[in-house]
């Protein structure tokens, strides 16, 4: 990997990035849309996010897997053309399951893209690793943003043929990446991805223990199975809880879900950057503990209190996502494709099943049920002072 930062393949990967995940979001954004149009059920909302994000989950660490043997560039431009497919049947899709099919598509093209996409970053990153993964995460966070602008905007006026505007986005992630792919190609060759991998494991086998490498996984992946699930409950379910709770519309009730994950951006920018100054795991700590209080409280808020509570809580709670992608990939030496799928991957797949069971709570219980509950899961994120300090790693 070069000393220098490439920020122009940063920024370039980044901007795919916020299109490929604001491809992803155009789904939650159907969802109140679908809801009426197609008579869904929570439940089957919850099968259709399940869908989504399982297709991502399940690929990504086998992409990551095939990736870190034999680096492929093309899968890039692959994926996208998969995402790019399923966009244009969500527009027109006229049954459940059609919608089930096409948002296949588009998981696919995500589960391609992200650990190739991690591979770009890491070759590009130089000496700054948390800055460059909050580049990259940034463009990601932004494009998930994007969900409840989109349905005030363009699915309340327009339904769900608004979704072909989508095509768009596919079609500028593919330009871009026609300035991307070359350039990886050629680090690539440069580098030796294979030799760079034999060296990375060679030099750090005898520092990291198999025992600690396994402990730490564990503790990482059980963070980010609770901070899933609640991200799940807040991404997929809040506008639908702020419409029972505060009799707000479907338009007003985008504006706190949009504060949670614009707030998210502004953290994951700031947390790779602080990551590399105060240490990936402190970074971490103070990320995952940091948002308890706000979590608890916040379905017990008034209305005027949701706002900033829940801003703060996106702040916070995002800031420490990129982080976690990098203190993988550090316990993990050579095998950055393969850290990159899991934790991302990981994330996808449970809030994927989280999507569906508090969906189906919804429906048995109620949307304030399901909120309240959620809310106690960011108290796992006290295992993060297990988590094996950066100066032992």
């Amino acid at each position: 990997m070069q000393s220098l930062t490439v920020y122009s393949i940063l920024f370039a990967v980044s901007a795919v990035h916020m299109l490929n995940d604001s491809m992803q979001v155009v789904v939650s954004a159907l969802f109140p849309i679908f809801r009426e149009s197609l008579q869904l059920t929570y439940a089957q909302i919850g099968w259709i996010a399940f869908t989504l994000n399982m297709t991502s989950s399940v690929m990504q660490p086998i992409v990551g897997l095939w990736s870190d043997k034999r680096p492929t560039p093309w899968l890039l431009l692959a994926g996208m053309g998969s995402s790019l497919i399923g966009i244009a049947a969500l527009s027109f899709a006229p049954t459940f399951w059609f919608v089930v099919l096409a948002v296949v598509c588009i998981g696919l093209g995500s589960a391609v893209f992200h650990p190739e996409g991690s591979r770009v970053v890491y070759l590009a990153a130089g000496q700054k690793r948390g800055l460059a993964q909050s580049i990259y995460q940034v463009g990601g966070n932004f494009g998930s943003s994007l969900a409840p602008l989109m349905t005030i905007f363009i699915f309340v006026p327009l339904g769900q043929r608004g979704a072909i505007w989508g095509t768009l986005l596919a079609g500028s992630a593919i330009i871009i990446l026609l300035y991307v792919v070359p350039w990886y190609r050629k680090q690539l060759a440069i580098n030796g991805a294979i030799s760079m991998k034999k060296k990375s494991a060679v030099s750090l086998e005898n520092v990291i223990p198999s025992k600690v490498v396994y402990f730490g996984m564990g503790i990482l992946m059980t963070i980010v199975f609770a901070r899933s699930w609640y991200s799940a409950a807040i991404g997929n379910y809040y506008q639908f809880y702020a419409q029972e709770q505060y009799s707000l519309t479907i338009q007003q009730a985008q504006i706190p879900l949009y504060l949670f994950m614009i707030f998210g951006v502004v953290g994951t920018f700031f947390g790779g950057m602080f990551a590399d100054r105060i240490g990936r795991r402190t970074m971490m700590i103070t990320s995952l503990v940091g948002s308890i209080p706000l979590a608890l409280i916040l379905p017990h808020l008034p209305l005027m209190w949701v706002y900033p509570v829940i801003a703060l809580l996106g702040l916070i709670l995002q800031s420490g996502f990129s982080v976690s992608v990098v203190y993988a990939q550090e316990l993990m030496p050579g095998k950055v494709g393969t850290a990159s799928g899991l934790i991302t991957g990981f994330a996808f797949g449970m809030g994927a099943v989280g999507a569906v069971v508090l969906g189906n709570l919804a429906d048995v219980k109620t949307m304030e049920f399901v909120m309240i509950g959620a809310s106690i899961l960011p108290l796992f994120g006290f295992l993060s002072l297990l988590l094996p300090k950066d100066r032992a790693r």
